[in-house]
C-alpha cells in the first residue's frame, strides 16, 4: 500500500529552518510542519544525485515493502538509508521522480 507522505520541489533559495544532509548534499525543509506535506529542497551544486531529481519536483509515498515496489520499475536512485529506521529510494514513474520510502518506526530516533 502506498501513502502520500510529502512534494520535494527543488529551491535556489535557502528557507527558514532547513536541515542539512551532508552526504547528498542537500538542503531541506520539514514537510510535517507544512499542512500539505510541502518539502523544498535546495541542492550544493557538487550534489552527486540525478538532474532529474535535482531540477523536477518529485512525490513521496511511505510503502510497507520498498523491495517489492521496485520490482519491474525503473530504479532511479538505489535503496539507501538517510536516517536511523528510514530506507529509501527514487524510482522514475511516466517521465517523473518518485521516492518510495519504507519506516522502520521501531528504529527511529525519538
Amino acid at each position: 500500500m502506498r501513502r502520500y507522505n510529502h512534494i520535494g520541489i527543488p529551491t535556489d533559495t535557502p528557507r527558514p529552518g532547513e536541515v542539512y544532509l551532508e552526504l547528498y548534499g542537500v538542503h531541506f525543509t520539514d514537510h510535517e510542519s507544512n499542512p500539505f506535506g510541502i518539502q523544498w529542497m535546495r541542492y550544493d551544486p557538487s550534489c552527486a544525485l540525478p538532474d532529474i531529481v535535482k531540477t523536477l519536483p518529485h512525490v513521496g509515498f511511505e510503502v510497507d515493502d520498498l523491495a517489492a515496489e521496485l520490482v519491474g520499475r525503473q530504479v532511479l536512485i538505489e535503496p539507501n538509508s538517510p536516517s536511523e529506521g528510514v530506507l529509501v529510494a527514487f524510482i522514475v514513474e511516466d517521465g517523473a521522480p518518485v521516492e518510495l520510502m519504507q519506516f522502520d518506526r521501531r528504529a527511529m530516533p525519538g
